[in-house]
């Protein structure tokens, strides 16, 4: 144990010495003493997990501090598009087809995954290309790096921690090379992005040979997608979201999602399809989710426009025509998807990618 140790904080040393301009400026100079910390306690954390030597000698052979994922942690922008800009981007036309050209190539693995875990091909394609835009996307680091450096910086050291431990777990259970797991700068993995927490709790074996390995393996990825819809409480007979109209009056402050009404009451508050028809009925409670941003922007330039050539003072702001608002009626699978990814914008993204791709 003492001549591993000492292994690692001399290979330490080495990989420190390849940074010499890591410091930040909370904290000064790298702190090198910290960097052995780390890694001593990694060590000690695997071995009483039964982790194998192998593995957590291969983990700390050759540990990188690498500064630029330290600036992503701390600069990660805030999210500032609008709904119809998102939904731009993430569902494209680009998108769409490459969807539909994967479900051609993979419809015998789509169709297990659906027989297994009760959910649909389209809604498979719709994660994955969210996620990586159907594999395409080529992960930047590897992950025992990003996570090592992730716990020096400090403020979720805890939970980096737990995500490297179970990395390792995981390339031990299944016979992978840790130094060839590659994934984002904040940890995530694979086809679908997993953490390796997620990884450990969910992930399935698709193509039968005995491990799970999520990266190289669609088959893998995908059984492991659908077993963790499946755990979330998937219903393949409902919806996910369906876009309505509501008076131009409607109470915005009820569209976060986050207030869920049976369908008669919201009906009664005015909710209709977009063509305004009445909205289906059903024995189940849904949310109303909308770009309440958007809509007090075109609040605003209503009053603006009915005041242009008139006398300001002449016109009632509170009766001015207000534009008709679009929305999304929530059912529970857009609830469902939120445990994924927490995101409003991402499950109305999924439910539109997946309704895009049905045949």
């Amino acid at each position: 144990m003492m001549k591993c140790s000492c292994i690692a904080r001399l290979v330490g040393v080495a990989m420190v010495m390849f940074f010499p301009f890591v410091a930040h400026a909370e904290r000064g100079a790298f702190d090198v003493g910290r960097w052995y910390d780390i890694l001593d306690n990694v060590r000690t954390r695997a071995t009483s997990n039964g982790i194998s030597d192998d593995t957590i000698n291969a983990t700390l052979k050759y540990p990188a501090f690498i500064p630029s994922i330290v600036k992503s942690d701390r600069n990660q922008a805030e999210f500032k598009l609008t709904l119809d800009d998102y939904l731009a981007r993430t569902v494209n036309s680009r998108r769409i087809k490459n969807g539909r050209e994967m479900r051609a190539t993979y419809p015998t693995m789509l169709s297990r995954v659906e027989q297994k875990y009760d959910v649909q091909p389209h809604v498979i394609l719709a994660f994955w290309g969210l996620e990586s835009n159907y594999g395409s996307y080529r992960a930047a680091h590897k992950l025992t790096d990003a996570f090592l450096t992730l716990m020096y910086e400090g403020r979720r050291e805890t939970f980096f921690g737990n995500q490297l431990l179970a990395l390792m777990k995981i390339a031990d259970d299944n016979g992978l090379d840790i130094n060839d797991i590659h994934g984002s700068w904040a940890g995530a993995m694979g086809h679908f992005q997993f953490i390796p927490t997620t990884l450990q709790q969910y992930g399935a074996d698709g193509n039968g040979d005995g491990k799970i390995d999520i990266i190289h393996s669609v088959g893998d990825a995908m059984f492991s997608a659908g077993n963790y819809l499946h755990k979330l409480g998937w219903n393949p007979n409902e919806r996910i979201v369906r876009r309505v109209m509501l008076p131009g009056n409607f109470d915005i402050s009820l569209l976060d999602g986050k207030t869920r009404r049976p369908l008669p009451e919201w009906a009664a508050m005015g909710v209709t399809n977009p063509d305004g028809t009445a909205i289906p009925m059903a024995d189940m409670t849904a949310g109303l989710v909308a770009d309440v941003n958007a809509i007090n922007a075109a609040r605003a330039a209503a009053i603006a426009s009915a005041t242009a050539n008139t006398d300001p003072n002449a016109v009632d702001t509170d009766v001015a025509p207000q534009p008709v608002i679009y929305a999304y009626l929530t059912y529970p699978n857009f609830y469902r998807i939120k445990k994924w990814n927490s995101s409003n914008w991402y499950a109305i993204a999924i439910a539109t990618l997946a309704d895009e791709l049905k045949q």
